[in-house]
């Protein structure tokens, strides 16, 4: 793993196959875009399609470590992540430095499906991708997250999509009543009752699989609330906020990103990194503005 992960040799471009990430073409195709959030998802899906090859990083805006400035590359097997087998503290620093890649602002990301690319020789052992991209967003989920859950989505019906779903031995119990109460789109209160569990233990679990495109919303929501759509969910996720997220938590999110952005605040920086900065703070105004305009009213 180079900068946390193994990295490949000796590969022809005859021997790539195109990813499930990846659309059709020469093997020298653009890197596809990554926004906050999106890593998490990415890597989930790969896990859940038990993909093989090489995903490569490589960061496109801020200041980001030294260890993955130059761009990442991870060696996956069967939808796992193959890291050196080094000491017992190899899963503690490969789930570090998961996090600094998810943390990423934003990075463009290749990836070479169906390629081998395990160095001879190297001690390897896998790490579950799936597990730490559970654990990951588990550990945003707070009150705060089950209470705007709550008020999104008061009466609408969550339907599962099986293709994202997570597999049987990635769940416990809990999960899978949760995930067959769900066999048919359901509102959130049926799906507690038939699922017979606490709240906050359904909307963790809830909060994870929305997070990775595992849950669609269907059916009417509650008066001032409605469905966020594409667009919406891609300024949720800009502004690195919960889909559905109100109007002042999405204020209080955009105005931090301001101040981190604006290029006065940088003025010893370099003009390309002004550059970069002045691109970023313009997408972050352009998903404010979208979502303000959807829930009404005037930027603040």
């Amino acid at each position: 793993m180079q900068s946390g992960a193994s990295s490949g040799a000796g590969r022809s471009p005859a021997s790539r196959r195109r990813g499930p990430f990846a659309e059709p073409g020469p093997a020298s195709r653009p890197a596809e875009r990554l926004l906050r959030g999106d890593f998490v998802r990415l890597v989930y899906r790969l896990a859940r399609t038990h993909a093989t090859g090489v995903l490569t990083i490589v960061p496109t805006a801020t200041a980001t470590p030294s260890d993955i400035e130059q761009g990442s590359v991870l060696v996956l097997r069967r939808g796992h992540l193959m890291a050196a087998d080094a000491d017992s503290t190899t899963s503690r620093r490969t789930a570090q430095f998961l996090e600094r890649l998810a943390g990423l602002e934003a990075a463009r990301f290749t990836f070479d499906g169906g390629v081998a690319a395990y160095p001879p020789g190297a001690p390897l052992r896998q790490y579950s991708l799936a597990a730490w991209a559970r654990a990951h967003l588990e550990a945003q989920f707070d009150a705060g997250c089950a209470h705007t859950m709550l008020r999104e989505l008061a009466g609408i019906r969550l339907a599962l999509r099986y293709d994202l779903a997570p597999e049987a031995a990635w769940c416990g119990e809990t999960d899978r009543r949760i995930l067959a109460a769900m066999a048919v789109p359901r509102r959130l209160d049926q799906i507690g009752a038939l699922a017979r569990t606490a709240r906050f233990r359904l909307l963790s679990f809830l909060y994870v699989l929305r997070a990775v495109g595992a849950v669609t919303l269907a059916g009417v929501a509650a008066p001032g609330h409605p469905l966020p759509g594409a667009e919406a969910q891609d300024a949720f996720r800009l502004l690195g906020v919960p889909c559905g997220a109100d109007r002042e938590t999405v204020k209080r999110a955009y105005r931090r990103l301001a101040r981190a952005l604006h290029p006065d605040l940088h003025a010893d920086t370099s003009a390309e990194r002004r550059r970069q900065l002045e691109l970023k703070l313009a997408d972050v105004n352009s998903a404010y503005r979208r979502l303000v305009d959807r829930t009404g009213g005037a930027p603040a």
